[in-house]
């Protein structure tokens, strides 16, 4: 028989110029600069025209951002779907940029101005923007080199910013469209407003969040007109013009239409009967100030109530009496003590929790106000949104997440877009004298003298044409022809509405009914390993930059991946990036043992091959096709584990393993081919999730340019081989089950052990050198003597532990867990006689006794069983 020799296999070793082990800093860097200098992710709208386009706007970062888990993640996932489409052929653009931020980056810069005791209001308009561009130049945008340490491909020709003028030309324009459609107006409406930026917020700028205040029952009118009212905003009582009751509520029916005192006030406000209000939650009646609260707004406007404002746009009461001039929290406890003082107050609970609004640039509680804004009217615009994927032109991946797409899209109130700052897209409509208002497109002049509004747009208002703007409109261009519809948006579902629902909306509008993408790919969010969502107070934020410097950037992508299930929340670990780091060193090591052992990729593989080569020729098939169902699917979860485990388990575990043997006798040549095709296609599988690693592995492999442009895996049919599976499907199972008994031998796992096998006419028997190598087993020698016997896969297995095992500490162990075994026993079969426990016990406490039961019999059986193979103490 023939066992494996180092020198013959070292005959047709190769010349490596691998390094022993794996840096990604050495290797990271060095790679990006190549394939961007080579122009590999740059995209020609006129190139080979018969190709297939692909298409991905990146969500665009904050100007202000730096990467954090969120970004790795998402573009973590479109990097894969870039890379692989690349490889398949399309004409890939990946469009980068970034968001003007126009809150968050109008606070930056006034706080550096405030490091020199200047405001904004000190540099005056244009010299604040002026100072904000600076500020952009040299500060702004770090995250778009963080992406270039994540890997991304992105096109760099291409960048964009949503202030530059390309985007700023493409606000001008569906502004003018949508102002001469009617479809954006100005009014007096109730907003998200933030005492200290002193702006109206979108909705997503608004961070909600539990807290301690207190629940206040208020006693308004007096004797037969009394009704009870409670709040946790006492102040704003100053500003309310009614009570409301429900229609069908019998104890208020006297009441309705009647007007009752508001106490502290002197005034006099109407009870009124509104389907809003809840009979069943409190006293069944809500005090309705219109001015301070957005459901308040909502009954004011169908009974003609009058919005009074009790504060003014700090949050200053300006309510005429002894509360005017006090903040909003001082003015809190002053009404409730002055209520308190005149017998008003019925009950007071405090502690209350309940959910306060904060903006979420400086985390002042946010005041809901009456202010004259700008609106878009989405009516018609939200109902096209909702229609795109009702009727299968847009895919929303996972499809149960449709179901709150259109729980939004249907129910979209009408959408504020100006805000009260001066970094942004200011508001193109200009005043005349007497009140005129126009509105000039972006190649026309306002008319001379005339005054522009003083509001800028809402960041998602430039953000929402991102799809297309980018792509040159509104101009006819190349890029949009090519590349609009793009394919697919990559992004959390958190912003489903905010950001996916305008970008649908303007889409729809701008293009003539066109989706500004064909499918949505929605994921969760990064949070730590307990479920539990990363937060500064937490103590539980992992920073990705940190693990790309230890761990690399192949790793910190691997690891996000591996758990992005659709639509799920990714929880990650540092051990989980420990592990992806491993993985990549186990590819590696694989890797340069194929190349030492002169692995290639010359020539069409033989027709004819060992079974073992048959064997991994047809897993490796069944794993591009199973890859490729997952990815499609946006399944990136699946798609890492049959990676992750067909390149450790059956190629690095088995495959390379069984190869060992073949490449020290006739069938080297063979399986040096067959060793270079795995791990070509292996790498090509791999490079889209871990682009560095295999770029590396896979140039040296090949000899070819760049991994980048290499064609992606085709599954052949032809080569599916069910009977070399299913042999070495046996022999695994062997092998396994011969591991397992050596361990309860007590036998080491290198350990090198005499035996003796019989045959039994086995096809197994062609690979008794891989088997024998697998299991450490060395050829019986004259003086072997069986000790321990284990049959298995129709095959039986001797062997001569004698010297090999201390067989008194050996049987004292089994002893040991043999008593525990029978005491479990015991146990079991007491509780499970027990006819009081049997009439109480639930079933499913029940059932987990006789499983108990059925293991621990078991063990047992196998336990005497290892006592009775052990050979006699010849101590």
């Amino acid at each position: 028989m023939t066992q494996p020799s180092t020198e013959r296999g070292r005959e047709a070793a190769a010349d490596v110029d691998l390094p022993t082990q794996y840096r990604p800093a050495d290797v990271e860097g060095r790679l990006y600069e190549r394939w961007v200098s080579e122009g590999l992710f740059t995209a020609d709208p006129e190139r080979a025209p018969g190709r297939p386009a692909f298409s991905i706007v990146i969500p665009p970062p904050n100007v202000t951002g730096s990467l954090h888990m969120g970004h790795a993640l998402d573009h973590s996932i479109q990097d894969t779907l870039v890379r692989r489409r690349r490889m398949q052929g399309h004409e890939t653009a990946w469009v980068p940029g970034m968001d003007h931020a126009g809150i968050a980056t109008q606070n930056v810069v006034e706080r550096e101005l405030a490091k020199e005791g200047l405001s904004r209001h000190d540099l005056g308009r244009e010299a604040f923007v002026e100072r904000v561009w600076q500020w952009k130049a040299e500060s702004g945008g770090r995250i778009l080199g963080q992406m270039r340490r994540l890997g991304d491909s992105v096109d760099w020709t291409r960048e964009a910013f949503t202030m530059d003028d390309d985007r700023a030309r493409a606000v001008r324009t569906i502004f003018k469209r949508l102002f001469d459609d009617g479809l954006i107006y100005r009014a007096e409406r109730i907003i998200n407003w933030c005492p200290r930026c002193l702006t109206a917020l979108s909705d997503i700028e608004v961070e909600h969040e539990e807290v301690d205040g207190e629940l206040v029952s208020i006693r308004y009118g007096s004797g037969e007109d009394e009704i009870v009212v409670a709040t946790t905003r006492a102040e704003t009582m100053l500003g309310d013009t009614a009570v409301a009751v429900h229609p069908d509520d019998e104890r208020y029916a006297r009441m309705v239409g009647r007007e009752i005192e508001l106490p502290l006030t002197g005034r006099r406000i109407p009870v009124v009967a509104d389907e809003h209000v809840d009979p069943a939650f409190g006293t069944g009646a809500v005090k309705v100030t219109p001015a301070h609260d957005p459901n308040d707004f909502e009954i004011g406007r169908r009974h003609d109530l009058p919005s009074l404002s009790a504060m003014d746009e700090r949050g200053v009461v300006t309510a005429p009496g002894p509360f005017e001039g006090l903040d909003r929290f001082e003015a809190r406890p002053a009404v409730v003590a002055a209520l308190r003082e005149q017998g008003r107050i019925v009950a007071e609970v405090r502690p209350y929790k309940h959910s306060v609004g904060h903006c979420q640039r400086c985390s002042t509680v946010v005041e809901p106000r009456v202010s004259l804004q700008w609106f878009v009217k989405v009516e018609t615009l939200a109902r096209a949104a909702g229609d795109a994927v009702r009727d299968g032109r847009v895919a929303i991946h996972p499809p149960e997440m449709a179901a709150r797409y259109f729980e939004w899209v249907d129910n979209m109130h009408d959408w504020c877009i100006s805000r009260q700052l001066w970094w942004g897209h200011r508001i193109p409509v200009w005043y005349g004298p007497d009140g005129e208002v126009v509105c000039p497109g972006p190649e026309e002049e306002p008319p001379a003298g005339w005054t522009q509004d003083t509001d800028v747009l809402d960041t998602w208002f430039s953000s929402a044409l991102w799809p297309f703007s980018t792509l040159g409109w509104p101009d006819e261009t190349p890029d949009l022809k090519r590349f609009y519809p793009t394919s697919v948006l990559v992004t959390g579902y958190d912003i489903l509405f905010f950001w996916v629902a305008r970008m649908m909306m303007f889409g729809l509008y701008a293009m003539d009914g066109v989706q500004p993408f064909d499918a949505i790919a929605l994921h969760g969010m990064v949070r730590d390993q307990f479920g539990k969502k990363m937060s500064k107070s937490f103590g539980n934020v992992i920073d990705p930059l940190d693990w790309i410097d230890r761990y690399g950037a192949d790793a910190t992508r691997f690891t996000l991946l591996r758990g992005a299930n659709p639509g799920g929340d990714v929880p990650v670990a540092e051990d989980w990036a420990q592990g992806s780091r491993n993985f990549c060193n186990k590819l590696w090591n694989a890797t340069r043992f194929a190349l030492i052992n002169g692995a290639h990729v010359r020539g069409e593989v033989p027709a004819e091959v060992s079974t073992v080569d048959a064997w991994i020729l047809s897993r490796l098939q069944a794993v591009i096709a199973e890859v490729d169902g997952h990815l499609e699917a946006y399944d990136f979860a699946k798609a890492c584990e049959a990676l992750y485990h067909f390149a450790w388990d059956e190629v690095c575990d088995w495959y390379v393993e069984l190869a060992k043997v073949q490449l020290a006798d006739e069938r080297a040549g063979t399986t040096r081919r067959v060793l270079g095709e795995v791990f070509d296609n292996l790498l090509r599988l791999l490079h889209p999730v871990v682009p560095f690693v295999t770029e590396e592995l896979w140039t040296s492999l090949t000899g070819g340019a760049t991994v980048v442009t290499a064609p992606w895996p085709a599954a052949e049919r032809g080569r599916a081989d069910g009977a070399a599976e299913e042999l070495v499907g046996s022999l695994q199972r062997m092998v396994t089950e011969v591991r397992r008994f050596r361990a309860d031998q007590g036998l080491k796992p290198g350990q090198r052990v005499a035996a003796r096998i019989e045959w039994n006419g086995s096809a197994l028997q062609d690979h008794e050198d891989g088997i024998r190598a697998l299991l450490r087993l060395t050829e019986p020698g004259e003086e072997f003597s069986s000790t321990a016997s284990l049959p298995v896969e129709d095959v039986k297995v001797h062997l001569d532990t004698a010297g090999a095992i201390d067989v008194a500490a050996e049987r004292k162990r089994l002893e040991k867990d043999l008593a525990a075994a029978r005491k479990e026993v015991d146990q079991a079969r007491r509780k499970l006689g027990n006819e009081a426990f049997m009439a109480k016990a639930p079933e499913a406490v029940v059932a987990k006794n006789r499983e108990r039961l059925a293991q621990a019999e078991a063990d047992i059986g196998r336990l005497e069983a290892q006592l009775a193979g052990l050979p006699a103490d010849r101590s």
